[in-house]
C-alpha cells in the first residue's frame, strides 16, 4: 500500500487521529459545527461550509478581488476549487471511520462569469459511494436567483486507513 503524508499536528487542524476516529459525516458536521477547524484554504479563498447531510454538501462564498485573474474576471482556478472542495467534501460524508479520501480526477464547466463580490452556493451530492470510489456532481449557483455559473463532477479514491 502506498505510503500516505498527513499532517499529525498542525495546530488548530484536526490531526490523523481525530479524523480517522469518526465517519466522513461526523468529521463534515464538526467542521460545520466548529467543533474542527476548517481547512486553511477556504479561509485563504472565501468561502465556508453551510450544510451537511449524508451525500451533500453545500459551501458559501464570495470571490473577492484576490481570486481574479489577468483579465479582471474571477480565475476559473476559484470555480475548481470550489467545486473540489464541495463534491469532495460530500464523498467524505460517505467515507466509514478509519478511511479517507483523495480526489482522483474532476471536470469543471464554466457557464458564466461570477461578479466580483457576489455570494455564490456551491453544492456537491453524490451519485455513487462504494468500498474504494465515490462519485459525486456539483454546481455553482447564485443562492437567490438560482443563476447557474459552473458544473463539474468527481471521482474520489476511498483509502481505508489502517
Amino acid at each position: 500500500m502506498p505510503q500516505h503524508h498527513y499532517a499529525t499536528s498542525i495546530e488548530g487542524l484536526p490531526t490523523r487521529e481525530q479524523m480517522l476516529s469518526m465517519s466522513g459525516l461526523d468529521f463534515m458536521q464538526g467542521i460545520l459545527n466548529g467543533t474542527l477547524a476548517a481547512p486553511p484554504i477556504s479561509q485563504t479563498l472565501g468561502y465556508r461550509v453551510d450544510h451537511v447531510e449524508d451525500g451533500r454538501v453545500i459551501f458559501r462564498g464570495t470571490p473577492e478581488f484576490l481570486t481574479m485573474n489577468p483579465i479582471g474576471t474571477v480565475h476559473g482556478g476559484w470555480y475548481g476549487t470550489l467545486l473540489d472542495s464541495c463534491m469532495a467534501c460530500a464523498v467524505m460524508t460517505k467515507v466509514p471511520r478509519g478511511s479517507a479520501y483523495t480526489t482522483l480526477e474532476y471536470k469543471v464547466n464554466i457557464t458564466r462569469s461570477i461578479p466580483i463580490g457576489a455570494e455564490i452556493v456551491a453544492e456537491g451530492i453524490v451519485s455513487h459511494a462504494g468500498r474504494t470510489t465515490g462519485v459525486a456532481e456539483g454546481t455553482i449557483r447564485d443562492p437567490e436567483t438560482g443563476k447557474l455559473y459552473a458544473t463539474g463532477s468527481t471521482t474520489c479514491l476511498i483509502m481505508e486507513m489502517t
